[in-house]
């Protein structure tokens, strides 16, 4: 099922997407379950947003696929190469990503996003997908001129709105046939299937679940396939992957 998170007369609720309705839940899902309140909303009336904001970090992946490692001049890591993005960097679908004055360099990086539906510490692969409440798109704005200077990665991938994510959750979602796509303004610069990730993503939630204990509503970011590039004001990115949706976002500077 896929779960949406939405603003409705001055009010921010969850619900499941029931065609052109939302059904609306008593509460946050991830804590509160499925009950529902028997009231439907039309998807037409809401505003969608975020559809988790993480309690407490945003884990991603960095060079997960061979072709965009290779079209940034970096090696295969050896093992998932993670890194942080804080919270406050999320947006949800239709917010504006802003380019920081600090940066001339802003690129998007479509990504397939883990949302962590229970606590989660040393998870073994096979135990893995247990863990997860669902997934959702992510895009993974870089500021890749800092990314370069700074030598860690924090500030580049940690600005404020770098961290789009949408339009809803998916409880249910075939990994092995998925399809990332990104586009900006119509024209598509990523396309490739999430089977060429280099660690799958059993592997990823063991592997980070070693370093820090995973708490419902955490996200983890998967890693972008080859043909990020830069946008400026104005643009319109989209990422896709068929069964999750379309997230869209447009830029402005600062």
């Amino acid at each position: 099922m896929k779960i949406a998170r939405f603003s409705h007369n001055q009010a921010i609720t969850y619900g499941i997407l029931d065609g052109s309705e939302l059904v609306v839940l008593a509460g946050d899902p991830l804590f509160a379950g499925f009950e529902t309140t028997g009231a439907r909303v039309p998807v037409s009336e809401v505003t969608l947003l975020a559809p988790v904001i993480p309690r407490s970090k945003v884990v991603a992946v960095g060079r997960n696929y061979r072709d965009h490692a290779a079209e940034l001049g970096n090696d295969v890591p050896a093992e998932p190469l993670l890194f942080l993005k804080p919270n406050t960097s999320v947006i949800g679908p239709g917010d504006a990503i802003v380019r920081p004055a600090l940066s001339d360099d802003t690129q998007f990086e479509g990504e397939l996003a883990i949302v962590i539906g229970r606590i989660a510490k040393n998870v073994a692969v096979e135990d893995a997908l247990s863990v997860v409440f669902g997934y959702t798109i992510a895009n993974d704005v870089t500021a890749r001129d800092l990314q370069r200077t700074d030598g860690q990665w924090s500030r580049a991938k940690g600005f404020d709105t770098f961290c789009p994510l949408g339009p809803a959750i998916e409880t249910d979602f075939d990994l092995a046939n998925g399809t990332l796509i990104t586009r900006l303004n119509g024209d598509v610069k990523q396309e490739a299937p999430l089977s060429d990730m280099i660690f799958d993503v059993p592997t990823i939630i063991a592997h980070v679940s070693e370093a820090f204990t995973l708490l419902p509503g955490d996200v983890i970011l998967t890693g972008t396939p080859a043909g990020v590039g830069p946008f400026v004001a104005g643009d319109a990115i989209e990422v896709e992957i068929p069964g999750l949706g379309i997230l869209r976002n447009t830029a402005r500077d600062a």
